[in-house]
């Protein structure tokens, strides 16, 4: 059958554009590692036909033998990356080649900076795969075909790497992908074989599948053309997880890691783990990154493991397996314990996953227990990264929430900066004799915790209390309500008393001299509450200021104004939440509203700049600005 070319000139989406000029221009410093990225998507070509064949084996075209074939051609320039995987449709493509598909991209792209080194981190985050080529090459032509299609269905992909590519159908009569790479001049150093293999050996060794390059001669070793050669396999082709434990160097892994996450970087820890026996055999080898990708908080973003069963690839990001406070966990899963026909509907009921998912949970959080012990500073930087996720934690997994809470960490006032680094075990192992609470504040900002009025009686009593200043953190505290036996107590919220943790004070004394204080400014206590109206459900005196006229609290179980200010900057509506204000009747602000001619003067536009004020230092927004400041100048210069 004659073919139809159907040649087409197309141009890139506009992100990949983008992306392929950072590409070719950050990565500069690790040129090498395009081909690492090739081998890999040759990799998981063959993976994918191996999981496709395994309900269509007509897929093998009677090649199941799955290779990939590394050559070049010194005097053309070129070196070519091929396979015999599950190759490409024409729209597969326009899908692979000139799109790209992932969520959060845009996003990705505003936070370049221009700085190269910056941009290069940035962009081993995202993981640009084929786009890689373009760091060596100045033409990439890529001839495909999908398994099961005629040979007539092949397509050729040709581009500079600038605005456009153009598309065509060819004949192709074997199946899989070729990627010939047209080299720059000033890479013809990458033209060698030793150099090529030297790269294979380090990136690419425990491929699950033979690498094969022509059979060279010392002598022949920088002019190789692949005809004139046998192919011989150049890397071990055994996946790494199935090496024993004792045999697998601390670079491997790391070089393991790279290759199937298509990470930049070295992974911060990792657990490696067999089960033998039993009902339940199986191998995971998990990883934590050292970076946050760039779309960790999309929660509709695949996430998970990838699953092997009996040393087959079934599927990449296996949800079921891990849990979304862990979703920054990368590794593989292989097991006997499913079928090889396994599909996502069926892992929803499978009795073994369950069974996995306890393991692998239990798992990641003895690597964390273990980095937050014996390597403290690494697991400071983990915590930079991914710690607003894993307080997702109690929440979601009550079984485990106390192993969880175990690994949090937060601000302090017993710290002079916004490091979080104590626990709740450091914590309570500070409390006061007497102290039978865990005190926190919850604000916007480090800043705004830490300079909150509500903390005066703490600082005077020398009372710790943990700053929560991620926005994750009252939505955290509404599900972890104690720990150790101790209940976490909001010190914005509640009648605060703290006579039961000084202790040097006559109670009974405190509170006839706190009676004799109320009936003293019932008067004030009224008219304050005729001017501000239903705007708050109470005035009182309060027992947690000692420099701040006044302040704002809730009830106790009455939802904190962040998160209520969080939901609403969301869309969502919020019944309203009516603040107590609290007055310290110590203050000479206080005892000004107290006196006859402020009564008689300006007592209500005193009144309302007392609310406004209480709002503001809480972190809210008023709701007229303008009318807050014409107040405060006319107050200040009536005073002039």
């Amino acid at each position: 059958m004659s073919v139809d070319a159907h040649k087409e000139t197309l141009h890139f989406q506009t992100e990949v554009t983008q992306l392929l000029h950072l590409v070719v221009h950050s990565l500069y410093s690790n040129k090498e590692i395009f081909l690492r990225e090739l081998i890999s998507n040759s990799s998981d070509a063959a993976d994918k036909l191996r999981f496709e064949a395994l309900s269509n084996s007509a897929l093998y075209e009677s090649d199941p033998a799955l290779k990939i074939w590394i050559s070049f051609d010194a005097e053309a320039k070129t070196i070519t990356v091929k396979d015999n995987g599950i190759g490409m449709s024409r729209e597969e493509v326009i899908e692979n080649l000139g799109t790209i598909a992932k969520s959060g991209t845009k996003e990705f792209l505003s936070r370049l900076t221009g700085d190269q080194k910056k941009d290069a981190h940035l962009i081993g985050q995202f993981g640009v795969g084929f786009y890689s080529a373009f760091v060596v090459a100045d033409k990439v032509t890529v001839n495909t075909r999908r398994a099961g299609l005629a040979s007539e269905f092949g397509v050729c992909w040709e581009s500079a790497g600038t605005g456009d590519y153009t598309i065509c159908n060819v004949e192709k009569k074997d199946r899989g992908t070729e990627v010939v790479l047209h080299i720059k001049e000033g890479e013809l150093d990458f033209l060698n074989a030793w150099r090529l293999r030297s790269i294979i050996t380090k990136y690419s060794d425990h491929i699950n599948l033979p690498i094969l390059m022509p059979k060279l001669a010392d002598s022949d070793a920088k002019a190789a053309k692949p005809a004139a050669f046998e192919w011989e396999q150049v890397n071990r082709a055994t996946a790494l997880w199935t090496l024993p434990k004792n045999e697998i160097t601390d670079e491997q892994y790391k070089e393991f890691y790279k290759q199937f996450s298509h990470d930049f970087e070295d992974p911060l820890a990792w657990a490696y783990n067999r089960v033998e026996g039993g009902n339940l055999d199986y191998i995971s080898l998990l990883y934590l990154p050292s970076h946050a990708p760039h779309d960790l908080w999309n929660r509709e973003k695949q996430h998970g493991l990838k699953l092997y069963v009996q040393r087959v690839f079934i599927m990449d990001q296996v949800q079921q397996f891990v849990p979304m406070y862990l979703r920054f966990l990368r590794g593989i899963v292989d097991t006997n314990a499913l079928p090889l026909n396994v599909s996502r509907e069926i892992l929803q009921d499978h009795p073994a996953v369950t069974k996995l998912r306890g393991a692998l949970i239990k798992r990641t959080l003895d690597l964390l227990d273990t980095l937050a012990k014996d390597e403290p500073e690494k697991y400071a930087l983990f915590w930079t990264q991914f710690g607003n996720v894993l307080k997702e934690g109690p929440g979601e997994d009550f079984i485990n929430r106390e192993r969880i809470a175990k690994l949090l960490r937060f601000s302090s006032t017993h710290n002079d900066s916004d490091l979080q680094n104590v626990s709740f075990e450091t914590y309570v192992s500070r409390m006061k004799p007497n102290q039978k609470k865990i005190y926190y504040i919850v604000a916007d900002t480090y800043n705004a915790a830490r300079s909150s009025p509500h903390l005066e009686i703490f600082h005077k009593n020398n009372i710790e209390v943990l700053l929560f200043h991620d926005r994750i953190d009252e939505w955290f505290v509404a599900h972890f309500p104690e720990f150790d036996g101790k209940l976490l107590q909001s010190v914005m919220k509640g009648d605060l008393s703290l006579d039961e943790i000084t202790g040097d004070e006559d109670k009974e004394a405190l509170q006839k001299e706190d009676e004799k204080t109320k009936q003293t400014l019932e008067p004030l206590l009224k008219h304050l509450k005729e001017v501000l109206g239903d705007q708050v459900k109470d005035i009182r005196l309060s027992h947690r200021l000692t420099s701040s006229p006044a302040c704002l609290v809730r009830e106790q179980n009455d939802m904190g104004p962040q998160l209520e200010r969080l939901l609403k900057s969301v869309g969502q509506e919020v019944a309203e939440v009516k603040p107590i204000l609290e007055i310290n009747p110590q203050h000479k602000l206080i005892e000004k509203l107290n006196s006859e001619r402020v009564q008689n003067g300006d007592f209500g536009e005193w009144t309302k700049l007392l609310y406004e004020q209480a709002v503001l230092a809480e972190g809210g927004q008023l709701k007229d600005p303008a009318a807050f400041v014409q107040r405060m100048n006319k107050l200040w210069l009536d005073l002039m």
